[in-house]
């Protein structure tokens, strides 16, 4: 056998864990009814909480403006001509509406994430000493309560909109690296790529919902019952988590015998023996761990672009109202959640089943996740006024990232498991970074919302992707690192 904790990928041992003989094997537990899966719908909903709460604003935004009346009724503020036989104005009939310009609106869109990047690393930190269970709870309470503060904030002015909108990121910010610490202890190696991908959906399908529901609240009633209630939403999802959630195996009161056992057996040659200890040196000097900053950095760049901008090119550019706006804004996110439940089943079963190393499925899938949503990206900046084209290549940008779920997403816990939560800490604050500037750029370089100024928005995006496969490509790892295991063991599946 090799020797443990090379960083090449020859390295990695080919025998699977669940594989190694009668000895050592690990009777897995059923996974219908399961405390694992069960974990797996929580997070599913927390997360659809999670960007629902962060994505409303992007529709909400269309109906707060006070310009939206012309061009959401002949849409002759839209550079193509009217998709569709527009509908009669019956929304923002009693909400206010105000007088932003483009400038002011990238900052709004984008205040979220000056809050969410504050608290990345001390999220992962935390949920390593204190648990991820209430961190990530209260993280998300905090920011039910301040969406619900939204239609106030925005009746005060702008600048009181931003705040409430940076406070929301910093309870927001907990969240990834709490789950990925609370998925440390509860997810086998080999069921990592199918737990996760649960939980990934579950942000997927909140922009689903949120879009087009928003779309509708909207038009039926006006913007402010957008935050209201997704906020209800979350405060359900709270009761819910902080009766049926609990930090790790052992202190589950009611899981089965069997399944506890599966998973902490395991996991036991994975974990940290000494979780007090953070070798922080070894950590920010990891080239696994950059290959993943970069990766996730660059992924993000054309997720937030589309995330907090894609209602306003669907409104601006291709001239759809409001309804049509939130519905087919939804589409690309479908093929999303879609495409990332797939990869996931495909992923755990080459590495299970097809003996695949992890190292060659997770830049495998990297690639197809990041090449895939520039070129389609960039073919959509020309389609011109063909609606359909515009919206079936913006699906497949969206379909082809959640690809990528099984790729650089879940590498953190291939590299590094006991320290998860504060690695996604770290590539999420660098991943950040796009969603607050991402916005304020784009729409700095769209003042007249014309094809050819949206077109260079769309190539600064697919290029940054281009750019972080690549890298990720040639320093990505898929074993365990020396430095995050006190024995000489790598699961090396």
């Amino acid at each position: 056998m090799k020797p443990y904790g090379s960083d090449t990928e020859g390295e990695e041992q080919e025998t699977p864990l669940l594989r190694r003989g009668n000895k050592d094997k690990v009777q897995r537990a059923p996974a219908c009814c399961s405390s694992r899966y069960t974990l797996a719908l929580l997070s599913f909903y927390g997360f659809f909480v999670v960007y629902s709460l962060r994505v409303n604003l992007s529709v909400a935004m269309v109906g707060m403006l006070n310009n939206t009346h012309q061009a959401s009724t002949n849409h002759s503020g839209s550079v193509c001509p009217a998709a569709g036989s527009p509908a009669e104005r019956k929304y923002n009939s009693t909400a206010h509406v105000y007088n932003w310009d483009s400038e002011t609106q990238g900052w709004i869109l984008g205040s979220f994430f000056y809050g969410y990047i504050l608290t990345q690393i001390p999220g992962g930190y935390l949920a390593g000493r204190f648990g991820p269970k209430w961190l990530m709870g209260f993280g998300i309470l905090g920011t039910v309560v301040f969406t619900l503060l939204t239609p106030v904030a925005a009746d005060l002015g702008a600048c009181y909109l931003i705040a409430v909108r940076v406070l929301e990121g910093i309870g927001e910010g907990v969240t990834f690296p709490a789950m990925y610490t609370m998925w440390a202890a509860w997810a086998p190696p080999l069921e990592r790529s199918r737990l996760l991908t649960v939980t990934y959906i579950g942000a997927q399908m909140g922009t689903v919902i949120a879009l087009p529901l928003s779309g509708e609240i909207c038009f039926y009633l006006d913007w402010t019952y957008i935050f209201y209630i997704f906020g209800a939403f979350g405060l359900l999802w709270f009761v819910l988590w902080a009766f049926l959630a609990f930090d790790s195996p052992n202190t589950h009161p009611w899981i089965s015998e069997r399944e506890r056992l599966y998973i902490t057996r395991s996991l036991e040659n994975e974990l940290s023996t000494s979780a007090g200890h953070i070798p922080w040196r070894a950590i920010v000097t990891s080239s696994a761990l950059w290959a993943i900053v970069v990766a996730h950095f660059s992924y993000n760049w054309t997720f937030y672009t589309l995330l907090t901008l894609l209602p306003t090119y669907m409104n601006n550019v291709l001239g759809f109202s409001i309804q049509q706006n939130g519905l087919l804004s939804a589409l690309p996110y479908i093929g999303c959640a879609v495409s990332a439940i797939v990869s996931g089943q495909i992923a755990d079963y080459l590495r299970e089943t097809c003996l695949y190393r992890t190292v060659t499925v997770r830049k495998s899938f990297s690639i197809i996740g990041m090449t895939g949503p520039a070129v389609f990206l960039v073919a959509a900046g020309f389609t011109g006024c063909n609606y359909t084209l515009a919206v079936t290549f913006l699906t497949l940008s969206c379909a082809f990232g959640g690809v990528s779920a099984s790729g650089f997403n879940i590498n953190h816990l291939d590299i590094a498991p006991s320290y998860a939560g504060i690695l996604l800490g770290i590539t999420n604050t660098f991943a950040t970074i796009p969603g607050m500037v991402g916005p304020v750029i784009a729409r700095a370089l769209t003042t007249n919302n014309t094809i050819e100024e949206w077109q260079t928005v769309f190539y600064i995006a697919a290029s940054i992707n281009l750019f972080g496969a690549i890298v990720y490509t040639m320093l990505g790892r898929g074993n365990v690192q020396p430095w995050a295991v006190h024995t000489a063991y790598s699961h090396g599946d």
